[in-house]
């Protein structure tokens, strides 16, 4: 924690007041939250920073592309357009924000769009053909305007939102109870040598209510890197120095795997979602191998040369993913099955 943080701390009774009365407020309906009769599944957080809300929202499109028309609505952050926007393979980071624009390089045939309104996002999704029937919500645990038929809720290992305080000391978004509306909490970014003590640890430490379920995850950092050009194994970058370049929130992770690699590389490093600046792009462009996360290979691969490329990763589940699975797919049964009755009910 900064000095500055630090001093900051007599804000932190303000700053729970004020989000802890705009969660009740719309607990006791004073404000409208939107209800809807389809399946919405929203995923998100406490606290401020990566707890890896993209690779669950792509796990959850691998989990249902083939099996439902879907489509996901995130904010673009840092794009620097407005409104409802359906995302294409041809637009640009700037347009829609480097999350949505790698769901959508990834997922052709998924529908990704943007807007800063969720609620005005879902309609406008709605009145698409195909119309999507299921829609997730990509970081939107705080966007009370909406209320969703499923909250999941992730937490990183190493910043677990048990052990946080609201901003601008802390890290939460909001205090610490607003984990209660979660269905599903993932403990996200272990070791994959997590021990089953040591889950139940953090469950005793979560403290989570009876009919919410606890899951822990981790990443899955594959063994290759890829460009427009093809595919290299990181067996055959042993004998090459090259530059990692991150823009993400904690890439700690990915310099951790290159060390136990045994690879020799630089890192520069950047804040999270950065817009590269033409200065930031003339450097880069004069380093001869850069690797970069998927992300930030969307922002970038259009302003340098061949030498770049991304190291894939996905988020993989400790263990019981199939449990995981059945609740998502529970959840859209049941829904669907709920509006259908609405439907015929009252039209």
């Amino acid at each position: 924690m900064n000095l500055l943080r630090k001093l900051l701390l007599p804000f932190v009774p303000f700053y729970y007041l004020v989000t802890w009365l705009r969660n009740r407020m719309y607990d006791f309906g004073i404000k409208k939250s939107a209800t809807y009769h389809f399946p919405v599944i929203v995923v998100g957080n406490l606290s401020v920073g990566g707890t890896g809300k993209s690779p669950m929202v792509e796990y959850l499109i691998s989990l249902l592309k083939n099996k439902v028309v879907l489509a996901t609505l995130s904010r673009g952050y840092k794009r620097e357009t407005k409104g409802f926007q359906v995302v294409m393979p041809s637009c640009t980071a700037k347009q829609v924000g480097d999350e949505p624009l790698q769901f959508k390089k990834k997922f052709e045939d998924v529908i990704v769009s943007v807007d800063e309104d969720r609620r005005n996002g879902i309609s406008n999704l709605r009145s698409l053909s195909p119309q999507p029937e299921v829609i997730v919500l990509d970081d939107a645990y705080q966007h009370r305007k909406v209320k969703a038929g499923f909250y999941i809720l992730l937490t990183a290992y190493y910043d677990l939102y048990c052990d946080d305080i609201v901003l601008p000391t802390g890290n939460l978004r909001e205090p610490r109870k607003g984990a209660n509306r979660a269905n599903i909490v993932v403990v996200t970014k272990c070791p994959k040598d997590i021990s089953f003590e040591e889950r139940g640890i953090i469950a005793k430490k979560l403290k989570l209510q009876y009919n919410q379920h606890l899951f822990f995850a981790t990443i899955d950092y594959q063994e290759h890197i890829v460009n427009a050009s093809g595919i290299k194994t990181l067996d055959s970058l042993q004998d090459i120095n090259f530059t990692l370049v991150t823009g993400i929130a904690n890439p700690k992770p990915l310099l951790d795997y290159y060390v136990s690699l045994g690879l020799k590389f630089d890192h520069i490093g950047f804040p999270d979602h950065h817009n590269f600046t033409h200065e930031d792009l003339k450097k880069l462009n004069d380093l001869e191998f850069i690797i970069t996360t998927e992300k930030d290979y969307v922002r970038l691969n259009k302003d340098i040369s061949d030498r770049l490329w991304y190291q894939p990763m996905r988020m993989m589940f400790v263990d019981n993913s199939n449990i995981f699975d059945d609740k998502i797919l529970d959840y859209i049964k049941n829904e669907t099955l709920f509006g259908l009755i609405f439907y015929i009910s009252f039209g």
